[in-house]
């Protein structure tokens, strides 16, 4: 680690890299809560016949549950694509991931740079390393996810935060960014209270911080959001307390599946973690006692998602920077050992970040490309994907006015006890929905996509209306339920 512009080119280099290799699909956020809103946001639909803008929103958009600031950021790129008149289809999907990457090698760097500034050059190289080789990191920090910006952001405020012993004392900058990660994504908050906290018991004045920092800053980015969420969903909104209400008053994210309580600790932070773990767990010892907060802030966050009972790893990625710090000084302490231990956190996290990557849940963005050659040859060619919903990526994948289709599945906010989404009403018995629903020859979709697990119930509609495959597709090789190991394109015939 020369100088810093080096460095900094070199972090830009691998995480572009980084970008090129990650080819799979992850969580459907990734898309319809970020590149589908922006494409809606953006283009509008080439014939006059159909006049308003294509795309799909959510019925998160509908319920006024998601601030546009982020789809926003992806929104400028595509406008500023569609003057220059390249508002290719390849384009659309790499420039927003191509922008989150260079992101993270910034956010990468400055977490060095802190270390570097509280410690010095051993140590911060070594949490460098162990943030550039966690396979999690590489597998998240550049996708067009809310997660992975408010991980960044958090990264860019902790490079500004008055650790114990540093001479920092930049506090407005940032709460600026903790402001900033939490219009984007309200949980973001979490693991910020107990920092800054601490940072409230250090101050002096701690009114003045209060009245002269906290609520200009707040006032300022809570403003801006709800112009920003006035002006596209034409009424005043407070996205952040309907996202509250929804997730944690109502806990309806129980909607879309409930875990343990005890998962994060179990399954959650070991996972994302990886081979890192005994490092974290021995570097919680080792590290020096100002850093005591940053692992409060860790199990802190960890404690308050395990009170709400729908889970991911995403939510709690936020936390592996933090983490990383703790594997970094447990690396650096490893006197004689430590290149043996640096090549074996190397290797170990090789395998995961590559298959995560380049393997696994790759046939969702592989079978766009399929699509997006009907664009120019069967501009009236109409797709139905009978797949649970959200599985694949929608028009910011294939940038022309197709006609699209794919099984909804809203929560029912309306509290009716007998509410069934249309994708679980379709798997209860998927060839008598079928039947009922294209009763009619003229009503067919052209192209039908589905999971080859779904292959022998429907395959006698499929010879009775004609269809014929025409593609398969990888896309895992863990099979779950309604998800089988490849994708099949039909096309009648």
């Amino acid at each position: 680690a020369g100088s810093p512009v080096l460095l900094l080119a070199f972090t830009v280099l691998l995480r572009m890299l980084n970008c090129f290799l990650v080819q799979t699909s992850f969580v459907p956020d990734e898309y319809w809560q970020a590149l589908e809103v922006a494409h809606h946001m953006v283009f509008k639909y080439p014939s006059v016949a159909h006049r308003g803008n294509y795309g799909y929103l959510t019925w998160e958009w509908a319920n006024g549950l998601r601030g546009y600031l982020y789809p926003l950021i992806f929104a400028s790129m595509y406008k500023v694509l569609q003057l220059l008149g390249k508002d290719d289809v390849h384009l659309l999907i790499w420039v927003p991931r191509i922008t989150q990457a260079a992101l993270a090698a910034f956010a990468d760097v400055r977490l060095y740079s802190l270390v570097r500034h509280l410690e010095n050059a051993e140590t911060a190289k070594c949490v460098f390393f162990c943030q550039l080789c966690s396979w999690f990191t590489w597998y998240s920090c550049t996708r067009t996810l809310t997660n992975t910006m408010e991980t960044l952001l958090s990264i860019f405020a902790l490079s500004c935060y008055p650790v114990q012993g540093s001479k920092m004392r930049r506090s407005s900058k940032y709460l600026a960014l903790v402001a900033l990660a939490v219009v984007i994504r309200p949980t973001a908050v979490i693991p910020w209270i107990p920092l800054f906290f601490s940072h409230l018991l250090q101050e002096q004045r701690k009114a003045d911080v209060i009245l002269y920092t906290c609520l200009p800053v707040g006032l300022v980015t809570v403003g801006t959001s709800l112009i920003i969420d006035r002006m596209f969903y034409g009424k005043w909104v407070l996205v952040q307390l309907n996202f509250l209400k929804f997730n944690v008053l109502h806990n309806l994210g129980t909607f879309y599946g409930s875990h343990p309580w005890h998962w994060y600790f179990t399954q959650g932070l070991p996972v994302i973690l990886g081979t890192h773990l005994p490092f974290f767990i021995h570097g919680c010892v080792v590290a020096p006692k100002r850093y005591r907060i940053f692992l409060t802030a860790v199990i802190w966050t960890m404690v308050i998602y395990s009170m709400l009972s729908h889970k991911e790893f995403r939510f709690i990625y936020p936390v592996l920077p933090f983490c990383m710090v703790f594997c970094g000084h447990s690396l650096n302490s490893m006197k004689a050992w430590k290149k043996s231990a640096a090549v074996f956190l190397l290797l170990s996290n090789l395998l995961p970040a590559l298959y995560t990557g380049l393997v696994h849940q790759r046939g969702s963005l592989d079978v766009m490309s399929h699509i997006q050659q009907l664009c120019n040859n069967q501009p009236q060619a109409s797709v139905f994907f009978m797949m649970p919903c959200h599985s694949t990526p929608f028009y910011s994948h294939v940038h022309c006015p197709l006609k699209l289709r794919f099984l909804q599945c809203p929560p029912d906010l309306t509290g009716d006890k007998n509410y069934i989404d249309e994708a679980d009403g379709f798997y209860s018995n998927p060839l008598s929905w079928l039947n009922k629903e294209f009763y009619n020859e003229t009503l067919l979709p052209s192209h039908l996509i589905f999971f080859s697990v779904l292959q022998q119930e429907i395959s006698s509609f499929l010879d009775l209306r004609s269809y014929e495959k025409t593609t398969t597709v990888f896309h895992t090789h863990v099979p779950q339920e309604r998800v089988g190991s490849h994708i099949y394109v039909y096309r009648k015939k």
